[in-house]
């Protein structure tokens, strides 16, 4: 592509990098100027113009963004995504329903090293999407790019993006309590089924029992719900401690304790049969991101959550403080 100064007589066919008044209006920035535009030019007192001229072999800022993002999503109705329609250079990529978006970031990473005029921008691997949320941005930056770098990106970014949508569609909470005080109680249960009703799925009616082992052995081993959640009265604070130790008594597994995301630290989770179990920690009674909510978002799409997973989330796992914690980090 050239870039620079174009005589009139020489501009038809040549992309205007600026916008240009007229007397009687405005050629826009991107104009693929025709014949027809060169007389109001001409009559303005222009001689040439600031434009590209695409060269034999270069692809079209639309054409090369469209290209691109269907080489990142080959099937989008597969993907559970959409391809918008190119402008500008652009392909903004959504989702079609809520899920987590799965991101193969070697890909992006590669696809982004090969042409600097060529780029893709996506939320972080693992984001929680809502239908209609952008996963990703196609932009070709300058108005034309080579057709051989375009090839490159395309084979390089194969497949890179897809949604993991919500698999799961009933979840239960167990709560524990230690001094019957409904009002924490009632707290978890409401702020646990806002988090479940943005993911599409359906919280059971409350279930609270003493925070003893026995009941709460007997309250995970009776539900039914495709995912349990347990959100104790005492925190657990050890691989040992009552909630841990009543999914073993019920039959199931305690896969790992702890993870290094603050808020969110004393999370445990395992496996009742085929089931994911959750211990969600303390901060879970408020709205605000925690570590729990990380774990909960993928299985909840059914999306495997590995103890190497979760050791993972240590980079930009110190999240914004939750004021309603019994001991901030600083105070």
């Amino acid at each position: 592509m050239k870039f620079g100064p174009v005589p009139l007589d020489q501009a038809v066919g040549a992309v205007l990098a600026h916008s240009v008044a007229l007397p009687d209006g405005r050629l826009k920035k991107g104009t693929v100027l025709t014949p027809d535009d060169l007389g109001p030019l001409e009559a303005a007192g222009f001689a040439e113009v600031i434009a590209a001229r695409l060269e034999p072999g270069d692809i079209a800022e639309d054409a090369a963004a469209e290209r691109l993002a269907h080489a990142l999503v080959p099937d989008p109705a597969r993907a559970g995504l959409k391809l918008g329609r190119a402008a500008t250079g652009r392909v903004n990529i959504t989702a079609t329903a809520p899920g987590v978006a799965e991101i193969l970031a070697d890909r992006i990473h590669a696809l982004n090293a090969l042409h600097p005029m060529i780029t893709v921008a996506t939320v972080p691997k693992w984001q929680r999407m809502d239908a209609r949320g952008m996963v990703a941005t196609v932009k070709i930056i300058s108005y034309a790019v080579p057709e051989a770098a375009l090839d490159a990106a395309c084979l390089a970014g194969q497949g890179a993006l897809r949604l993991r949508p919500v698999t799961c569609r009933q979840a239960e909470l167990i709560q524990t309590t230690v001094d019957d005080n409904e009002k924490l109680t009632d707290k978890g249960h409401r702020v646990t089924e806002a988090r479940l009703s943005r993911m599409g799925c359906a919280l059971a009616a409350p279930n609270i029992v003493p925070h003893r082992l026995e009941p709460l052995t007997k309250a995970i081993r009776a539900s039914t719900a495709e995912i349990v959640l347990i959100l104790t009265g005492s925190a657990t604070s050890d691989l040992h401690d009552v909630a841990p130790e009543a999914v073993r008594k019920a039959g199931g597994e305690v896969t790992y304790y702890g993870m290094p995301v603050d808020p969110g630290n004393l999370l445990f989770y395992g496996t009742l049969g085929e089931r994911p179990v959750i211990g969600l920690p303390g901060c879970a009674r408020a709205p605000a991101l925690n570590g729990a909510d990380w774990v909960l978002e993928r299985l909840l799409c059914g999306v495997p959550v590995t103890p190497r997973d979760i050791a993972a989330m240590g980079v930009g796992g110190l999240l914004k403080e939750i004021p309603a914690r019994g001991r901030l980090r600083e105070g």
